[in-house]
């Protein structure tokens, strides 16, 4: 009889999907992130029946823990340009405090192995956010712009504040205020 399997054991593959991918890329074996892990490459092997898959989990992990963190504390009596800020600030904070998180999303993001069926799930985690997004350009200077230009212009705006942030701690509210101002200034 197989043995039950452990959410700690699958968090902990993860994490150290996390750390190895930062480490040594995408192109890392399976046994290096096992190994992380703490057991054997056949193990990893039962929670996850291919290096795609984890991958995939791993994306739809780390996008639910980003869309959740981003809308902590949020409150539909604010303001439109309050939530946003909430939302944006958190986002920008998760990236700062998870940087090797951040780092291996980036990576999966541009990898041929996540599937458009995770992207598509990838997206719902982010619906929110991507709503709350539209509701921000609605009557901007960007209304007609398509919409994956907007996100993309946002996606490189928070990066580039992402950036900065993490080069000057001491700085990172301020850096981050600052790419909210530049982001809302070019919605509304």
């Amino acid at each position: 009889m197989a043995r039950p399997k452990s959410d700690d054991r699958r968090n902990a593959i993860l994490a150290a999907a996390v750390r190895v991918i930062v480490a040594q890329g995408l192109s890392a074996p399976t046994a290096a992130i096992a190994r992380e892990a703490g057991i054997s490459n056949g193990s990893l092997f039962t929670y996850f029946e291919t290096k795609t898959e984890l991958f995939n989990q791993l994306y739809l992990e780390l996008k639910a823990g980003m869309a959740t963190a981003a809308l902590d504390g949020f409150s539909a009596k604010e303001s439109l340009r309050d939530q946003f800020a909430r939302v944006w600030s958190n986002w920008t904070h998760w990236a700062t405090s998870n940087p090797d998180k951040r780092r291996a999303l980036m990576l999966l993001q541009v990898s041929g192995d996540i599937t458009p069926e995770t992207r598509a799930a990838s997206h719902k985690e982010m619906a929110f956010i991507a709503a709350l997004l539209e509701r921000a350009r609605a009557k901007g200077p960007m209304k007609d712009t398509p919409m994956v230009l907007v996100s993309a212009i946002m996606t490189a705006v928070a990066e580039t504040t992402m950036d900065f942030m993490l080069q000057h701690p001491d700085h990172a509210d301020e850096h981050s205020k600052a790419g909210f101002d530049a982001l809302w200034r070019m919605l509304s």
